[in-house]
């Protein structure tokens, strides 16, 4: 049983857990930066395509003023019933200017029904021809066309400020600015026809009540003049008698409660004349502004549905009917709001009207008990008063009269609290897509993808691809690792796969001027200063110092075909040879020799001849143009060669190279395909496992060397073939590497 290195470790999981530092996550992306490369330039030109496909959308802001308080006489505050100062009165606005109601005013002043790019089924009839609908077709599609534009139009406050910005997005940029600017005029317009829509009605009711009056009082007077006539009364005291200041006193209250009544009626007919929602925006205390708010936030969702999905598709009916409940819902608080509000005006009327009816009949009990006294004083003067009542109570009627009239004046000069600052212009552009947004987007996007595949891939990866890789999955020393020669194929050897037959080219490489090709199995000899060839003289110097002993029987395997056991061989054979001692290259390759080949010696005498018999060991030692090296060929192919290589004329041919090499290296085939790597490491004095970087599949590797270690093989470490350091593919690991090109590359710079 051969015994163990003094290095050797026992074996380790195949998938030990391992701290991964930033550096290692670095070398995984450079190692697969074009497949990183790939997914961002796929997902990048998605991006601009999905760019080019859709359809521009330009946008055009008009920013608007609204003042708490209109400038106009302080007392039409009265009137209106409007507290300035009320929270809600900015957030009301905004709504406000997002209302349905505004939005098919803008319709209908904008004419928008025969705009063929905001209404598009407009662009399919007959110039000049219109379709004849009902009224209610007519109103469903002003509604349908009042939501599409709800659902373009953005309201944006301007924080700390009384500004806001009006914003409409169009296929056009003539047409956001044609609605942007619509918007904010009908906006001016609406508010100044809602603000003075209950002055008109006022002054209605003032001048009828004022016409009554003066009819009332021609009346009375022409009735004193009558009864002063036929009576013959001059003048009366109205102080001479206790019951006549009583009187007067009655009548003061009683001019005063008329008053009151008819305030009370005037603020009754205004909340009974002014419009619903009006009424109820300033009595809910937010309710009815909350509520209106979610209903228009359903209708512009329902109108941008409405560009996908069909009115009859099942979630459209759902949301319509949702909108349809948010409206009687808003209905039915605005209906309770101004009923309640209704309610307190119409007790309050009554109980200023039943005082005006309790100071009449206190009056007329009066002028009952002074007719008693003087029935002819009292009755003038009874008429005197009615008089004098009626034209205080005319006065008053005036005044508000006047008021109401200086607000009409005011309507007609279109004074307004919302003013325009600035314009909306034509955008000189399109709003979205943005080409730099969709970059930018496509950008992190194809980063992101890309960097999930690289990590992908990596996991998926089961090749041993660092030195790292190969000392923490199989635990065995690294005795050198062999950089990739530039030019050479990815793969060594001719595989053993059943049937397989085909040839693979042998990767070479130039030296310096030579017209012919040098192999890349004899680069020490042909570029001794290039760093793989410094790479091979460090393996050679691992083996040398491997056992205390000394070694001199060394078998190179791999895993499994491709992984460069030949060209490890060959070189690990040339750097031997050029200590300046003898050393045999033996092709222990029997099923598929190619050392023949390499060396260009013949194969028709052989290993094969000596172990059946007919030839002596020193004649297939061959000598070849590199100094001091041997090769010993394979010959012809034998049907049994485990069993040649097992027998007792193996050993002897072994006794014989030993008695005349001072070192003997052995090409075996790969160790998982075939048991002839074990049947020669048993009789060497160690084995090398080569492994391919990025080649060898991780459990293959590991089924090699348990394979080897199972048939008590002495593994002496392994080699990493094929690795990429110039490139930085591998991060960390190029520690390994470092000091190879000191006496290698840089060195040949300075020579030439």
């Amino acid at each position: 049983m051969a015994g163990q290195l003094p290095f050797d470790r026992p074996p380790l999981p195949l998938e030990p857990e391992q701290e991964f530092h930033l550096s290692q996550w670095i070398a995984v992306v450079r190692r697969r930066y074009r497949l990183l490369v790939a997914v961002c330039g796929v997902v990048l030109g998605v991006s601009v395509v999905k760019y080019a496909m859709t359809p521009k959308e330009y946008r055009a802001t008009t920013t608007l003023q609204i003042e708490r308080r209109v400038t106009g006489i302080a007392s039409m505050e009265n009137l209106f019933r409007v507290d300035p100062w009320d929270m809600e009165f900015y957030p009301t606005q905004y709504r406000l200017l997002q209302s349905r109601g505004l939005a098919e005013r803008v319709v209908k002043n904008l004419r928008l029904a025969e705009d063929p790019v905001f209404n598009p089924a407009r662009a399919s009839l007959p110039a000049g021809k219109a379709p004849a609908v009902s009224a209610a077709d007519d109103q469903a599609m002003l509604g349908a066309l009042a939501g599409k534009l709800l659902g373009g139009l953005e309201v944006n406050p301007i924080r700390n400020t009384r500004l806001v910005e009006v914003s409409y997005r169009a296929p056009t940029p003539e047409l956001a600015a044609r609605v942007a600017n619509g918007v904010a005029e009908a906006f001016i317009d609406w508010g100044i026809e809602t603000r003075y829509a209950t002055v008109g009605k006022a002054s209605s009711f003032l001048a009828s009540q004022i016409e009554t009056l003066k009819g009332e009082i021609q009346d009375k007077e022409a009735q004193l003049q009558a009864y002063s006539r036929r009576t013959d009364i001059v003048a009366l005291d109205p102080g001479s008698n206790v019951t006549m200041q009583r009187l007067e006193a009655l009548n003061r209250d009683y001019v005063q409660a008329v008053s009151e009544r008819i305030s009370k009626e005037s603020r009754y007919k205004e909340l009974t004349s002014g419009p619903k929602e009006t009424v109820a925006d300033s009595l809910s205390g937010g309710l009815v502004s909350q509520l209106r708010q979610e209903l228009l936030k359903m209708e512009r969702d329902y109108a941008t549905r409405l560009q996908t999905y069909k009115p009859e598709w099942p979630a459209m009916q759902e949301l319509k009917g949702q909108i349809e409940r948010a409206r009687q819902h808003l209905a039915s608080v605005v209906d309770e709001t101004v009923s309640a509000s209704l309610e307190s005006a119409r007790a309050e009327y009554q109980t200023a009207l039943r005082r005006e009816q309790a100071l009449a009949a206190e009056l007329a009990r009066f002028k009952a008990e002074a007719m008693q006294l003087n029935s002819a004083a009292v009755e003038y003067n009874n008429l005197k008063v009615e008089v004098s009542t009626r034209r205080a109570l005319l006065d008053d009627l005036l005044r508000k009269q006047s008021e109401t009239e200086v607000a009409s004046r005011l309507q007609g000069t279109r004074d307004s609290n919302v003013m325009v600052v600035d314009r909306a212009l034509v955008p000189g552009g399109p709003y979205r897509p943005s080409l730099r947004r969709s970059l930018t987007l496509g950008l992190l996007l194809g980063l992101g993808l890309g960097l999930g595949a690289v990590f992908l891939a990596e996991y998926l990866d089961r090749t041993i691809k660092s030195p790292d890789d190969l000392d923490r999955i199989l635990a065995l020393p690294v005795l050198a690792v062999i950089p990739d020669v530039a030019g050479a194929k990815k793969g060594y050897g001719y595989g053993y796969g059943y049937g397989e037959s085909r040839r693979r080219r042998r990767p070479t490489v130039r030296d310096g001027g030579e017209s012919e090709p040098v192999s890349i199995e004899l680069i020490p000899h042909a570029q001794p200063r290039l760093s793989v060839s410094e790479a091979y003289r460090s393996l050679r110097t691992a083996l040398l110092l491997s056992t205390p002993s000394g070694l001199r029987t060394v078998v190179v395997t791999s895993a499994v075909a491709g992984e460069g056991k030949t060209a490890t061989a060959c070189n690990l054979a040339v750097v031997l040879a050029q200590l300046g001692r003898d050393v045999l290259l033996v092709d222990g390759d029997l099923r598929k020799p190619r050392l023949h080949e390499i060396f260009r010696v013949s194969n028709r005498l052989g290993l094969v001849h000596v172990l059946i018999g007919t030839a002596e060991p020193a004649d297939v030692f061959m000598a070849t143009s590199v100094p001091n090296l041997f090769v010993t060929p394979a010959g012809p192919h034998p049907p049994n060669p485990s069993e040649l290589l097992a027998s007792d004329a193996m050993r002897t041919f072994l006794e014989a190279a030993r008695a005349r090499f001072a070192y003997i290296v052995l090409d075996s085939p790969p160790v998982l395909p075939v048991t002839d790597s074990t049947v020669l490491g048993a009789q060497a004095d160690g084995v090398v496992l080569c492994v391919g970087a990025g080649l060898a599949v991780r459990d293959d590797a590991v089924a090699g060397r348990d394979k080897l270690r199972l048939s008590e093989i002495k593994i002496l470490g392994a080699c990493l073939n094929r690795f990429r350091v110039s490139s930085g593919r591998y991060g960390g690991s190029s520690r390994y590497y470092a000091g190879y090109a000191y006496s290698g590359e840089d060195d040949a710079r300075a020579e030439r």
